[in-house]
């Protein structure tokens, strides 16, 4: 049996990391990591937002199952099952530290610890109205949130702090497996930063090689997205500033887990403790003119995944798709306890390295769109069902940017992955269970008036 600590930053894109590729992003944690253990090339998140993201991963259950569709909390079941729980019932000792964002309050959640969590702010975000479509308020103004302003860190760094105190002073007194989560908000936006991280990219300020004149990037979910959070009025100034600020936010996240695996080294538990990199969705970051989240192209639904201690092999690469769910099934794996056999996923300790039938699964249901959309990865095959709208399928080892759909192309190949999808979730049902829940919560708001 293992100790396992967790890091989850937020809206991580893993292109955007030396470990995935990225020319001069500074990770070298991410990168002793990867050499001392798994990368995992093809992680994807449950859906591209964090409420869900979080709520799938923390329950082990698919979004609509759960009905966590969107960061609006209103009317979701608080009392479903956590993997907190599940492992403390077991003996092990679960610890939850940073940032929660799911169905239910850090004090409901049933980890055996809880440190430094930041609670859901009532109902959470109220812009989700998708038929009549809602415009995001002021949402323009987000594009000038980006530079140097060192406090926005703070509140990350007394997270690892307290996380790096329990694993000095806690940890070393315990006598059963414990595994401890680290949730922190960077590189999520704003884009703010300290002096000398932003000094670190003068060359950071590009532009994205793909704008909106794509053919992707004038799907109609994509138009709805660029409307909702009015991104089309973005400047070229504010463009650069944002993908800069990232990259310095990215950097601030790897040093944040360099010094978690040094405190692991300096408390003696290193050798004994599997270390997990994760995000709970990643980020656009102006690809095809979209920004944040919403989508499921790969900038938004990929995520970094990187595991290395005495579960994993070194300097591996495992191509095989993985999900969030599959990282949740390693923290049991490595302390020896058992999950529940409904949950989604595999441990990551017994994933094959290439395995070209192994289906992952996302879908969307939040903000910015005016219907849901699903996603099956298979092999080199990605394909996404949307409602009211075209079906997409790209061949990622051709066409990794998403530039053309070949659905039309490739008929079996897109039925076949229809075919995984309905194994899954009827998508017109479901799509008809979110619109009646969303109209519920929004229901709800207008009787209970102004927030």
């Amino acid at each position: 049996m293992a100790n396992v600590l967790l890091l989850m930053s937020d809206e991580h894109n893993p292109f955007y990391a030396s470990v995935y590729g990225h020319s001069f992003v500074h990770t070298p944690a991410m990168d002793r990591l990867a050499e001392n253990g798994v990368v995992y090339e093809s992680a994807y998140c449950p859906s591209p937002l964090c409420t869900p993201s979080r709520s799938a991963f923390m329950s082990g259950r698919r979004v609509h199952q759960i009905q966590a569709y969107s960061n609006c909390t209103i009317g979701v079941e608080p009392d479903i099952p956590t993997y907190g729980r599940a492992l403390a019932e077991q003996g092990v000792h679960s610890v939850h530290v940073g940032k929660t964002h799911v169905y239910a309050p850090s004090s409901g959640l049933g980890f055996r610890e809880t440190r430094n969590a930041v609670e859901n702010m009532g109902a959470g975000d109220l812009e989700i109205g998708r038929r009549p479509f809602r415009i995001r308020r002021a949402a323009a103004e987000r594009a000038t949130q980006f530079g140097v302003k060192a406090s926005h860190l703070r509140v990350d760094l007394d997270r690892v702090d307290a996380a790096i105190d329990w694993i000095s002073n806690t940890a070393p007194t315990l006598d059963t497996p414990w595994t401890l989560s680290v949730n922190i908000i960077h590189p999520h936006f704003p884009h703010y930063t300290s002096q000398e991280l932003w000094d670190l990219y003068p060359q950071g300020g590009d532009l994205p090689e793909y704008g909106t004149d794509r053919e992707t990037a004038n799907h109609p979910r994509a138009r709805e997205v660029r409307e909702h959070f009015q991104t089309d009025a973005f400047t070229e100034e504010q463009v650069r500033g944002q993908r800069r600020g990232y990259l310095a936010c990215v950097t601030f996240v790897d040093r944040q887990l360099a010094r978690l695996i040094e405190a692991l080294k300096a408390s003696g538990q290193y050798d004994d403790t599997n270390v997990i990199y994760t995000s709970d969705h990643g980020e656009m970051l102006g690809k095809f003119g979209m920004w944040w989240k919403c989508s499921l192209y790969e900038d938004a639904s990929r995520i970094p995944c990187i595991a290395a201690g005495p579960d994993f092999p070194a300097d591996l690469r495992v191509s095989t798709p993985v999900d969030l769910h599959d990282v949740q099934a390693s923290l049991f794996e490595s302390t020896g306890a058992d999950r529940p056999i409904d949950w989604v996923g595999r441990p990551l300790q017994n994933m094959p390295e290439q395995d070209d039938q192994r289906v992952v699964f996302s879908e969307y249901h939040g903000h910015g769109v005016r219907q849901s959309a699903f996603m099956i990865r298979k092999g080199r095959w990605k394909y996404i069902h949307h409602l009211n709208a075209p079906h997409q399928l790209f061949d990622l080892d051709r066409d990794p940017d998403e530039l053309q759909n070949v659905h039309g192309a490739c008929a079996e190949v897109a039925a076949d992955l229809e075919r995984e999808l309905r194994a899954i979730c009827d998508p017109e049902v479901e799509n008809d269970r979110a619109d009646r829940f969303i109209e519920t919560q929004l229901a709800s708001m207008s009787s209970s008036g102004p927030s």
